[in-house]
């Protein structure tokens, strides 16, 4: 390998180049860290611990309490959900309305087996009504399309 020139920026010097040589070992207090501060900032000093020393080898006593999980059992009378209609709905009335339903009468569902009672109230109403509102709108739809084509017809 050739020697290369240390004064251009860019290409490393070789080792025998450095004319310094590396700094003695110094043996620190403490392995790894250092005993005094050079920096513009004093060292953090330690934070007291709460209830002063521990005895050797123990720590703060920690206890846990095991978790408890209530769940609740699936509604005797549960609300209604409407997943055929809200299927009716979307597939053959209004698609987007059908689908907010079919969502919220999934969500009754779930509240019902979860035993969740206002929430299924909640949402079996919005999906009924939303069911509701997308039957309307198609029904309506329907006629004018009826009308469309009779007035149309008649025209010709």
């Amino acid at each position: 390998m050739s020697k290369q020139n240390p004064d251009y920026i860019g290409q490393y010097p070789e080792k025998s180049d450095f004319a310094d040589s590396p700094p003695a070992y110094q043996d620190p207090g403490m392995a790894g860290y250092q005993t005094s501060y050079p920096g513009p900032y004093p060292p953090a000093q330690p934070y007291p611990s709460p209830q002063g020393q521990y005895p050797m080898g123990q720590g703060p006593a920690v206890t846990m309490q095991p978790a408890i999980y209530v769940q609740r059992a699936p509604l005797v009378h549960p609300m209604p959900d409407y997943l055929g209609y809200s299927i009716f709905t979307m597939l053959c009335c209004c698609l987007p309305l059908g689908i907010a339903a079919l969502i919220y009468s999934i969500s009754t569902r779930d509240a019902n087996n979860m035993g969740n009672e206002e929430l299924a109230k909640k949402n079996s109403r919005l999906a009924r009504n939303l069911n509701h509102t997308g039957l309307g709108i198609g029904i309506a739809v329907l006629i004018l399309w009826i009308a469309y084509v009779a007035f149309s017809a008649s025209r010709h």
